[in-house]
């Protein structure tokens, strides 16, 4: 049977699995985020922890790409990457960030704004030493978010330090951590019918936190 193309102009979705009832959410933004969470977790969701990250350096233009959630705990949310990579740089000259998860088969969003901060080394070091052996030599030959001259140049740079690091532990690299990013505002979206979506916000007061109803 021949594709059918679609016209992104008529792309049309009514929202109507759940509803989100302000009186219904925990008191603490972060204990909500754990609650869909762990909803998510159960659900037949790819990547549940991807979330985008956008960044803004010093010439103002914003930046956008997916890393990997992987941990959450009172005081934010934790994700590793380069700290020399174009997030890195951005995020050294300007800790302010935002976070998106998008889960589209539960017709839910979280936005959150925050500050982006550098983890303890033993935390880094920890969740280095965790992950896979390959993944480790990936994150110490990449020069991220760099000019290189072909795909078989990163592949040499590869092979070469696995086979001379053979049978190793291969320490975490300087240039290689975890970010915090705490929160200032965390808002949860679910879909709705006709659009009028619900939107609820927490925003920081102090010790506290102020929740809001938004129109959608």
């Amino acid at each position: 049977m021949p594709n059918k193309a679609k016209d992104i102009l008529t792309i049309r979705n009514d929202y109507q699995l759940k509803r989100l009832a302000k009186n219904h959410l925990k008191p603490d933004p972060i204990q909500q985020f754990d609650k869909w969470m762990k909803e998510v977790l159960v659900s037949d969701i790819s990547e549940p922890n991807a979330m985008i990250l956008s960044t803004v350096g010093t010439t103002g233009a914003p930046s956008a790409r997916v890393v990997l959630l992987r941990e959450v705990n009172q005081e934010g949310f934790i994700f590793y990457s380069n700290y020399l990579s174009r997030k890195g740089n951005q995020m050294e000259q300007n800790h302010q960030v935002a976070l998106t998860f998008f889960w589209k088969e539960i017709e839910r969003q979280v936005r959150i704004e925050g500050k982006a901060i550098f983890i303890d080394t033993q935390k880094s070091d920890a969740y280095f030493a965790s992950r896979p052996v390959d993944s480790q030599i990936g994150a110490m030959v990449s020069p991220q978010s760099k000019p290189i001259p072909s795909r078989e140049y990163l592949t040499r740079l590869f092979a070469t330090f696995k086979k001379k690091n053979a049978d190793k532990i291969i320490p975490r690299p300087e240039h290689w951590g975890g970010y915090l990013v705490k929160p200032d505002m965390i808002e949860f979206w679910q879909g709705r019918p006709n659009r009028l979506h619900d939107r609820i916000a927490y925003y920081r007061k102090e010790d506290d936190w102020e929740i809001q109803r938004l129109a959608p």
